[in-house]
């Protein structure tokens, strides 16, 4: 049974590979609609095709098993491979050339006799019907009435093919069977003739006993009847010897009781003793009750038990006179029946050989007699059938003109296309998938360039100053000044630069809605443009930037000449001021450094937006200038090892990197960002509720250009 974890990750498997679906969706549906059309285009310039089927039942050949006398013939031409066998005949060259030159398809299709033949080859084909003797032959052609009429002519062909074969096959067999014939009667003759011979020169005995004279069989048989006749004459005279000699062992009362008791005894015997018993029961039943010898009763009743116990003894002495009889005739009989059996085996030893080769001749005339006999029945069935048609091939339907083609068959082909197209795209997507080694998740960001992601930003979402009411994307930003706050381990660490690898991240727009949402929170934030090769912060204020940060490090310009104050309350903006020839240079200076802790102590929180930095060197410079550093990663852009360079190129110069903030993420395709970002927007503020701003700071307060400078206006300059 699977663990819970085991479950789980098996499930996050299964969403991840359901979000690779939603992630490529494009890709595979564009696959699809090109495999598709492909099908499309390939199916309908496919030649139309017009089938037509005619149904035969194909019976086995029997008459060539009558002809050559095999009983098994039928069963023998049913073999497993029958049907396939009779599919290869229709299609082959044999058949298809009857159909040529009965429909004259040279002519017909203006072709050699070869090239008829592979197309015919080509459009024919045989079916069995499953669980049935039917096979249904059917033909494809671009006209209709070619495929009608090359599917009769197939059959036609098939049919003659095989009726030909059946008559030359019976007419074969007749031939054979008819020497077959001939040359069994003269092996019955040659029988025959060997055995008279034999039967001239035996003795009459023999003779007799091999013509069945005198109702004998055989000498074996004589001989067996006299050895049987013998055996039973010695088993009766044991036996009667030994009933003498148990007699003789016996008491007279014991005598009595055994004879009483065989089979052999006489009537008078078996009829006395129970008699006997009987008497002598009821005398000694006298002698319980207590008569007295004296008793005239019991003298009455002893008079009777004695008078049939002798007549008992007279009739054993006649049984013992009858078994002595009994014996002495079955002694002389035995005699007797030794004698014959002696003799008999005298004459039998001197004719045995003879008799063995007549008896085996006769068996053999015999044998080769009733196979010719069987022979002649056949051959005469035989020719009786060959008189008679026999249906080997019946056609059950006839071959018609089709109305409507049989391929391409349109449906088919778009669903497999359209299901190849599917695996096919779906294919593409994880190949694509797999060879993409940009960052995808929060974990990818955490795993290989261990920070933390600070916050995930939603795709498209704007300038928030310039929207209405307060957005939903707002909360986003929230957070993130949320995890900065928390993130960063000193509190004067108030100095940021946001980086990116590539230009078109997002970098800027981060930037701005970050310094809009810490102005909202009370902060008194400071946006410097220190992209010198291509500002963009001036623009999203609509402001001139040809006084700023390069006018301010290149002369003696005061701070309070460069910021200006911006529409939205706490926000604060240093352009970038004229762009220079040498803009790594004059970042990397004293004055900037200056620029930087003096602008620290002013304000809250000081935004520096920068090049990207994989492209020049000036992003390295501002990350060693500032305090922190954000790296703006957007979504499924750079690989990973672009990423781990930019992380790299910040901390090579001593810069510090706070986190990572994932920007232009598809939540509503990416499923495992939504609940990151539903809670944002469920809990977002309404219009109704306007945040009411503080500072956070109250150290730096008296140093806050708010406290010493005139409330500004536009353009207004410190």
């Amino acid at each position: 049974m699977q663990s819970p974890s085991s479950q789980s990750e098996a499930t996050l498997h299964a969403v991840d590979y359901w979000q690779v679906i939603k992630n490529r969706y494009g890709v595979i549906l564009m696959t699809l609609l090109l495999v598709f059309m492909t099908a499309a285009v390939i199916t309908y310039v496919m030649p139309k095709k017009f089938q037509s089927t005619a149904v035969v039942q194909v019976k086995p050949s029997t008459r060539v098993g009558v002809a050559l006398g095999n009983e098994n013939a039928m069963t023998s031409v049913m073999t497993p491979q029958f049907f396939a066998t009779e599919f290869e005949v229709i299609r082959a060259q044999l058949t298809l050339k009857l159909v040529v030159q009965r429909l004259g398809l040279m002519t017909r299709w203006n072709m050699t006799e070869e090239e008829a033949l592979n197309t015919l080859r080509g459009i024919v084909d045989a079916q069995n019907v499953r669980g049935t003797d039917l096979i249904t032959i059917s033909v494809k052609h671009t006209g209709p009435e070619d495929a009608r009429d090359v599917a009769k002519e197939v059959y036609e062909a098939y049919k003659k093919r095989r009726e030909d074969k059946e008559r030359l096959a019976l007419e074969e067999g007749m031939k054979e069977l008819e020497k077959a014939v001939l040359d069994q009667s003269d092996v019955v003759e040659e029988k025959r003739k060997q055995r008279d011979n034999l039967l001239r020169r035996a003795p009459v005995m023999i003779r007799d006993t091999i013509t069945g004279v005198n109702g004998s069989n055989s000498i074996q048989s004589m001989q067996s009847m006299l050895e049987n006749q013998v055996e039973n004459a010695t088993t009766e005279l044991a036996e009667l010897d030994s009933t003498i000699k148990t007699i003789h062992s016996l008491n007279a009362e014991e005598v009595i009781r055994y004879a009483a008791n065989l089979e052999a005894a006489g009537q008078e015997l078996k009829s006395l003793y129970p008699e006997y018993q009987s008497q002598d029961r009821i005398l000694k039943g006298m002698r319980t009750q207590g008569l007295g010898v004296n008793h005239p009763t019991v003298q009455s009743q002893q008079g009777t038990v004695e008078s049939l116990f002798k007549q008992l003894q007279a009739s054993v002495v006649s049984f013992k006179d009858s078994l002595n009889l009994k014996r002495n005739t079955k002694v002389t009989e035995l005699e007797d029946l030794k004698k014959r059996l002696n003799a008999f085996r005298e004459v039998a030893v001197n004719n045995v050989i003879l008799m063995t080769n007549i008896q085996g001749v006769q068996k053999e005339f015999e044998t080769q007699q009733e196979m010719l006999d069987r022979m002649r029945e056949k051959l005469s069935q035989d020719r009786i059938n060959s008189k008679q048609p026999q249906s080997i091939i019946e056609l059950h339907e006839e071959p018609l003109v089709a109305q409507f083609p049989s391929s391409p068959n349109v449906t088919l082909n778009l669903i497999l296309g359209a299901v190849v197209g599917l695996i096919f795209g779906i294919g593409i997507a994880f190949f694509l998938e797999y060879l993409d080694t940009s960052v995808k998740t929060l974990e990818d960001v955490e795993r290989y360039l261990q920070v933390p992601v600070l916050a995930v930003i939603p795709k498209e979402v704007g300038l928030l100053h310039k929207q209405s009411g307060m957005s939903p994307d707002a909360e986003a930003y929230r957070i993130l000044r949320t995890n900065i706050e928390f993130n960063r381990k000193n509190p004067e660490d108030n100095a940021l630069t946001v980086v990116s690898g590539g230009a078109g991240e997002g970098k800027s727009t981060t930037l701005v809605n970050l310094a809009y949402i810490c102005a909202q929170g009370g902060y008194t934030t400071l946006m410097i443009d220190a992209d010198l090769r291509r500002p963009r912060l001036h623009t999203f204020f609509d402001i001139n930037n040809s006084v700023g940060l390069t006018n301010y490090l290149t002369t003696e310009l005061m701070l309070e000449d460069v910021i200006l104050q911006t529409p939205v309350e706490n926000l604060f903006f240093m352009p970038s001021g004229i762009l220079p020839t040498d803009a790594a240079g004059i970042l990397n200076s004293r004055r900037m450094s200056e620029l930087v802790q003096d602008v620290k102590q002013r304000f809250d929180l000081v935004l520096m937006d920068s090049p990207p930095i994989l492209g020049v060197s000036d992003a390295s410079v501002l990350a060693s200038e500032v305090d922190l550093t954000i790296i703006v990663v957007q979504h499924r852009k750079l690989p990973r090892n672009m990423l781990l360079r930019v992380k790299q190129a910040v901390e090579n110069v001593g810069g510090r990197v706070i986190g990572v903030v994932l920007n232009n993420v598809d939540v509503r395709s990416d499923s495992q960002y939504q609940y990151y970002t539903s809670y944002y927007t469920y809990y977002a503020p309404s219009e109704a509720r306007v945040a009411q701003p503080k500072s956070t700071r109250q150290a730096n307060s008296a140093a806050s250009p708010s406290t010493s400078v005139e409330a500004p206006t536009d353009d207004t300059l410190y």
